[in-house]
C-alpha cells in the first residue's frame, strides 16, 4: 500500500529546477497623490518547477510510476534544493529549536550551535518530519554567540508551531510538496527517449 509522503527516485538529477517564492501583499495607490498603502498578508510559500533530462525507458519508468502514484494533487512527496544539500558556513554543534514558537512567525530561535558557528544567508534548514516536514530558507548571515544561540529570519513563515528542543536538519533538507495539477504528461520520441516535467507547491 502506498503511503505518503513519497521520496523522489534517486536518479537522474534534474536538468533544471526553478524555485519560486511567493508573498501575498495588498497594495493600493491614491490616484491623486500616488501615495501607497501596503498590507502584508500571512500567505507566503514555495512553488517549484522541475525538468528532467532525456531518459531511456527503464530510468523513465521509475519517474513515471512515482508521478502516477501521487494520484494527481492527492499525494505528497519530499523535495529539496540540490544546490543546498549542506550549509556553506562553519556550522557545528547539535542545533535545536530554542523554546516553543508559534506558527506564522518569520523568525526562528535556535540553540546548540558551537560558539562562533556561522550560517550563510540563502542556505536551507528543515523542521519536522512526515506530512509536516518543512523547508525554510535563512535570509541573513548569522554567527552563534558564546552560548550557542542563533535567531534566524526565515522564509516562509513557520507552518506549524514548534516545540522546545525540536531537532533541526541541516543535511539534505527537504519539505513536503504536492503536484499543482491532476494531470501528468510523459513525452516519448521514436527512439523511446522520454521527457518529463512537473510542477509542485508546498503541501499545506
Amino acid at each position: 500500500m502506498i503511503t505518503y509522503p513519497l521520496s523522489l527516485p534517486p536518479t537522474p538529477g534534474y536538468s533544471k529546477i526553478n524555485f519560486t517564492a511567493t508573498n501575498v501583499v495588498g497594495i493600493t495607490r491614491s490616484p491623486f497623490t500616488l501615495q501607497q498603502q501596503v498590507y502584508q498578508w500571512q500567505g507566503e510559500g514555495w512553488s517549484v518547477s522541475v525538468s528532467m533530462p532525456p531518459m531511456s525507458q527503464p530510468t523513465a519508468e521509475a519517474w513515471m510510476t512515482f508521478l502516477v502514484s501521487l494520484r494527481g494533487t492527492l499525494g505528497t512527496f519530499y523535495l529539496g534544493d540540490p544546490a543546498h544539500s549542506a550549509p556553506r558556513g562553519t556550522t557545528g554543534g547539535t542545533p535545536v529549536v530554542n523554546t516553543a514558537q508559534s506558527s506564522m512567525s518569520s523568525t526562528l530561535m535556535t540553540r546548540g550551535w558551537t560558539s562562533g558557528a556561522t550560517f550563510l544567508a540563502g542556505d536551507f534548514i528543515q523542521l519536522g518530519t512526515g506530512v509536516q516536514q518543512r523547508l525554510y530558507k535563512v535570509l541573513t548571515n548569522q554567527t552563534a554567540n558564546t552560548g550557542g544561540f542563533i535567531t534566524f529570519d526565515i522564509f516562509p513563515v513557520l507552518r506549524e508551531g514548534v516545540s522546545d528542543a525540536q531537532p533541526i536538519t541541516l543535511l539534505n533538507p527537504a519539505g513536503t510538496f504536492r503536484l499543482t495539477k491532476d494531470t501528468r504528461v510523459f513525452d516519448m520520441d521514436a527512439a523511446y527517449i522520454f521527457g518529463i516535467d512537473f510542477a509542485c507547491e508546498e503541501a499545506l
